[in-house]
């Protein structure tokens, strides 16, 4: 086997919130571990993340973490060709134990070391989706810090049509979520809430922005809220599946118009979701409609690989790795997608 026909093992690293992950990835698409350690419990009694108990648990976990991807692998350091580690965004405590445990592997065992922007991550799990999937496409990234409209043009080149202009659409289903008493993380509540109600029930504004691909969730998310509370102050009962139905469709049909604006401007035919919010099997069921009708085709990871993870940073690392796109112990990345 000569060398371009070897085998390229990545170990992938993420800590960017309150998951922390490793993985090992084969070749860029076959998976050979996914661990993740989640800490949703933990946060869910204070109802959101809480930065500084994220990270003493991050420190307490990367290293077993990593240590049972290698083993569940079946591979040890020696093998691997690479460390990619999510470098950000993300919460800034959190992010520094995944990039120290990288760093001191990389110097370690002189291996390379890869900075990955955690959204590009998150675009690139979608690899592991569809085994055909190869650029160009589009890519709508909606998370609980992000929503955006991505270009993407090749695997290392990506452009920015456009983004949220306050709140993303994850931090608003997470307020919503809490101020109906849901549990953290609220998304999830939402959905399965939504299940039994009436989305043409109310029809909550949502902004009117001048500019094409771009979204606004602010005025939304204080819509629904003054609702709630106007409701309890009457002292009038709510159906709460019902808010949560036309809650969750306004938010839908705002991403699914400007993608759908999108893809027709560009002439693409394929779309991808990414980010935690693409597990919504509403958005997935609506966009693929949409995409259906204009002749364009939609992917979407598994549920595993739509949250954090450490397999989408492996799988973007090894795109990146390919291209030579390699960081210094110091991290002086060359990020290609600046989001955070």
């Amino acid at each position: 086997m000569n060398k371009e026909q070897k085998d390229i093992y990545i170990l992938g690293i993420e800590s960017s919130c309150d998951e922390t992950a490793a993985a090992v990835v084969k070749n860029g698409r076959e998976v050979l571990s996914n661990i993740i350690s989640s800490q949703i419990v933990i946060h869910r009694k204070f109802g959101g993340v809480v930065p500084e108990i994220a990270s003493r648990k991050h420190i307490e976990n990367v290293m077993p973490v990593i240590d049972e991807a290698l083993t569940q692998a079946g591979v040890t350091m020696d093998d691997i060709d690479a460390v990619a580690v999510t470098y950000g965004p993300g919460l800034v405590g959190a992010l520094l134990v995944g990039l120290s445990a990288a760093k001191s592997l990389a110097w370690a065992t002189g291996k390379p070391l890869i900075g990955v922007n955690h959204l590009e991550g998150h675009v690139f799990a979608n690899f592991l989706a569809d085994s055909e999937l190869k650029p160009p496409f589009m890519a709508l990234v909606v998370s609980g810090g992000h929503t955006a409209l991505l270009k993407v043009t090749g695997y290392n080149n990506f452009e920015m049509l456009g983004q949220t202009r306050d709140d993303a659409a994850g931090e608003a289903f997470d307020k919503i979520a809490r101020v109906m008493g849901l549990p953290y993380p609220g998304g999830p509540e939402i959905e399965n809430l939504a299940l039994t109600g009436n989305d043409e029930a109310m029809h909550f504004p949502l902004a009117k922005l001048d500019k094409p691909y771009e979204f606004s969730f602010s005025g939304l998310k204080s819509a629904v809220i003054n609702y709630l509370h106007n409701q309890e102050q009457a002292k009038r009962e709510v159906n709460r599946a019902d808010v949560a139905a036309s809650f969750q469709k306004a938010v839908v049909d705002a991403l699914v118009k400007e993608a759908v604006h999108a893809m027709q401007a560009t002439g693409y035919k394929k779309i991808v979701l990414a980010g935690g919010v693409s597990a919504n099997k509403t958005l997935q069921n609506t966009l693929a409609a949409a995409m259906e009708k204009i002749g364009c085709e939609l992917v979407h990871p598994t549920k595993i690989l739509c949250t954090d993870n450490a397999v989408m940073i492996a799988c973007r690392g090894y795109f990146m790795y390919q291209a030579g796109a390699f960081s210094t112990l110091d991290l002086n990345a060359n990020p290609s997608l600046k989001l955070g």
